[in-house]
């Protein structure tokens, strides 16, 4: 009976913390479609009195706000297929090849993820500049291709990989790009998807970065558009949450196609071979 007591309050306390955390995107999403005289009406109705879809069509014609979803798509779509290569590729060799230096590698790259982008930004700045791609989309996705996460993780998944499976391979001619493409990979989906699904939503909601490397309006970014969509003296809120919305679709997908491998890579960061 106690067990039963425990399951009902703990499954109440975590449907209230879904619903606590849940609450603000839907009442972003319910908004978008009011007129925006009905934002603001006291007392605030949680539905919209009166439906419209003049906010998403207003939203979808407004400047170049398809350019700029386009470029983000882009960026997004790209950033993250080299993030994966890069990273499973990286934590592979760190895994599983012996060579002087290896461990020094590996700790020096975990000690960067105590360096935040403020410090090192102008060098990379810089570089871009000396490199002719500022006002670039590759300028935005090639600095922050390889990740130090994604590397940790993919190094303790792999490592959970019995090394005889690999020697087996290799003793029946396998070389090494047939094994990391044949074996590993199909492995190693779980990994894959966490680090897909952090690596793209890191560059969709991206600002700081874009902003300093972008400058030209026609390669902005969706999180730009919606800076720049804040007036100095009136905001459209209507319009505004209804591009909001918008921009929150694609992350959604994304992490619905890869949730069934999400926490299985989550916790396999804590798992070593």
């Amino acid at each position: 009976m106690n067990e039963i007591i425990k399951k009902r309050v703990f499954s109440t306390v975590l449907f209230f913390l879904s619903f606590c955390t849940l609450f603000p995107v839907l009442w972003a999403a319910l908004s978008s479609f009011k007129p925006q005289s009905d934002l603001f009406v006291i007392p605030l109705s949680f539905l919209p009195r009166r439906w419209t879809f003049e906010n998403y069509v207003a939203a979808l014609g407004h400047g170049k706000f398809v350019v700029y979803f386009s470029n983000t798509l882009f960026v997004s779509v790209t950033a993250t297929i080299i993030t994966v290569i890069i990273n499973i590729m990286a934590g592979y060799a760190l895994s599983k090849y012996q060579f002087p230096g290896r461990d020094i590698i590996f700790m020096v790259m975990l000690g960067t993820l105590m360096i935040p982008l403020q410090v090192i930004m102008i060098p990379i700045f810089l570089q871009l500049k000396n490199m002719g791609m500022l006002n670039s989309l590759w300028g935005i996705i090639i600095p922050p291709a390889a990740t130090p996460t994604g590397v940790f993780l993919s190094r303790q998944y792999i490592q959970t990989i019995p090394n005889s499976l690999i020697e087996a391979a290799r003793i029946d001619g396998g070389n090494e790009f047939f094994i990391f493409q044949r074996i590993i990979i199909p492995i190693v989906k779980p990994v894959v998807a966490t680090i897909a699904i952090f690596s793209f939503m890191w560059r969709w909601n991206d600002y700081l970065w874009p902003l300093i490397v972008i400058s030209k309006n026609d390669r902005q970014t969706i999180q730009q558009a919606l800076a720049n969509f804040v007036g100095q003296l009136q905001i459209n809120w209507s319009n505004l949450l209804a591009m909001t919305i918008i921009t929150i679709i694609p992350i959604v997908i994304v992490f619905l196609s890869f949730q069934k491998f999400f926490i299985q890579g989550i916790t396999a960061g804590s798992v070593k071979g």
